[in-house]
């Protein structure tokens, strides 16, 4: 079952992804090829770049591709860093549960009100909805890492180090500067 929602959650940033490329290539083809365009593609771009940000979010939860400062954190024991990663992850869900509130408020008015989209005849409750949904998934994924900490299968976040990246990117080029001295 994990498995199909990990597939299913690619599936769907990716067929976001690729709506909003397609989306842009049609309207600079038509404005620039043919001086017509999409009255609503630019409003449909920004609603597709939210929803993709916020399924993002998400899924760099589970892969480990945010980036932390964790510089001071790994100078301690483990399971100091586990407590470290269990404040630091209650703090997030701490964040996300106030901007539920604050997006079901939000998304109960414009509900409320009934106003739609200016260019596409949606309501914009509808179109805003990820706000909420995407929290979801971020309380489901931070939820799933805190598991993971208190079993003791993760010490907190797993952040991208980039600070060993770029070392090892510099000693790869200095490798191959090494090489074309010879």
């Amino acid at each position: 079952m994990n498995t199909f929602i990990n597939k299913l959650e690619e599936g769907i940033i990716s067929l976001l992804l690729a709506s909003m490329t397609f989306l842009v290539f049609v309207e600079v083809v038509m404005r620039f090829g043919f001086n017509i365009g999409l009255m609503w593609s630019q409003e449909l771009t920004l609603l597709l770049s939210g929803w993709l940000v916020m399924f993002g979010v998400s899924y760099g939860i589970k892969v480990g591709s945010h980036i932390g400062v964790d510089a001071l954190v790994k100078l301690f024991p483990s399971n100091v860093r586990r407590a470290v990663g269990i404040f630091a992850i209650c703090l997030c869900l701490v964040y996300c549960g106030l901007f539920l509130i604050g997006s079901w408020t939000y998304l109960g008015k414009l509900k409320q009100i009934g106003i739609h989209l200016e260019d596409i005849p949606v309501p914009k409750w509808i179109a805003n909805s990820i706000l909420f949904g995407g929290m979801i998934m971020l309380v489901v994924r931070l939820l799933d890492l805190l598991w993971s900490v208190i079993k003791g299968r993760a010490e907190g976040f797993k952040l991208l180090d980039e600070a060993k990246e770029s070392m090892y990117l510099a000693q790869k080029e200095g490798t191959a500067l090494d090489g074309d001295d010879e």
